[in-house]
């Protein structure tokens, strides 16, 4: 069975971070749990020290640092192979780290793993369900083919409730990036890790999401939002495997339809004459306005695979499979799939 920690910053939010604390202790699998407190003035430090769990380890930082340096330093601390990240106003499904730990013990060659989440609300009410990825329970993505997935928008690993990544390829990667600390740190960080293996996906919701009016990301400026985003996937761009090079777009017909995109978005959340000022040069791009076409189009095939399979909920155990996803290419010589799937 793998080791698992789980790691949660906080800052402030105690009344959230009791409920992250107790979905994390009451686990099917039980595992150490990493409290990272960003030196919070709420009464944190004197909760956390009353639980008196052997298996909790409590640090607070010397002075607030922020999100993606409170991560680094409960990833150092954390004991276990691999890493569930946690912010601390979600909370883990109570069989969360079974079910990642019996499909990683299927795929050692894996360095992160995504599952579903269920979107709530500050109250706890279900808002939605993230999408599923691909039609198998659960299944295994070859390094090589990573970042060509994520560069179409057809493998999102989610936000950090969603996400595991092994501790090693997480050093490996160099941490998360604390320039950027809350804007894509999480994204920039699963592109880093997923140079160091192949990725897994599980097909069942393992966590639930907290979503909140006026989110951090949407106090930004859709400027900066955008010069984030284009940063992110030039990124991604640059890692593509070379058996994907033939097929992709230019990198400068990515930023223009990125420009699209958050132009629309801008649209949709009333920010007209910052919007326009996005779109604007895109107008005179019939490559963008193709590009926007063939992502709807792909992502309309991934909607209508998906009805093809039962909604009924994924049965344990669960076997890992190499499904065969429309977009990727036949492996190269040197990544050849290995692994026999079995049933655990």
């Amino acid at each position: 069975m793998v080791s698992f920690s789980i790691v949660i910053t906080t800052y402030n939010r105690l009344s959230f971070l009791e409920k992250a604390i107790e979905k994390s202790l009451n686990q099917t699998q039980p595992c150490e749990v990493v409290i990272v407190d960003d030196c919070s003035n709420d009464g944190t430090e004197e909760y956390v020290r009353s639980l008196k769990d052997p298996r909790i380890v409590y640090h607070r930082n010397p002075q607030n640092l922020g999100h993606s340096p409170s991560v680094n330093e409960g990833v150092r601390i954390a004991s276990g192979e691999w890493i569930k990240f946690l912010d601390d106003d979600d909370y883990l499904a109570p069989n969360c780290i079974e079910v990642m730990s019996k499909v990683i013990s299927q795929h050692p060659q894996a360095a992160i793993c995504s599952a579903q989440a269920f979107q709530i609300d500050p109250e706890g009410t279900e808002l939605s369900c993230t999408q599923k990825v691909g039609q198998a329970p659960a299944f295994f993505v070859l390094q090589e083919d990573i970042h060509y997935g994520m560069l179409i928008e057809m493998l999102p690993f989610g936000t950090p409730v969603q996400v595991a990544a092994k501790k090693t390829a997480f050093f490996q990667s160099g941490g998360w990036d604390v320039n950027l600390n809350g804007n894509y740190d999480d994204i920039d960080s699963w592109i880093k890790i997923a140079e160091h293996g192949d990725a897994l996906f599980i097909n069942q919701p393992l966590a639930y999401r907290t979503i909140h009016p006026g989110c951090v990301t949407q106090q930004l400026s859709l400027e900066k939002r955008l010069k984030t985003n284009i940063d992110i996937k030039q990124k991604i761009y640059d890692r593509v495997h070379d058996k994907y090079k033939p097929q992709l777009p230019k990198s400068n017909d990515v930023q223009k339809f990125l420009e699209l995109y958050w132009g629309l978005v801008g649209l949709k959340e009333g920010k007209i004459f910052p919007a326009l000022r996005l779109i604007y040069p895109s107008l005179f791009s019939p490559t963008t306005f193709g590009r926007l076409a063939q992502t709807m189009y792909q992502r309309r095939l991934q909607k209508q695979a998906l009805k093809l399979t039962p909604e009924s909920e994924t049965k344990e155990p669960l076997s890992l499979s190499n499904e065969k996803l429309f977009w990727v290419l036949p492996p190269t010589q040197n990544q050849i799939p290995n692994a026999t799937p079995t049933t655990v």
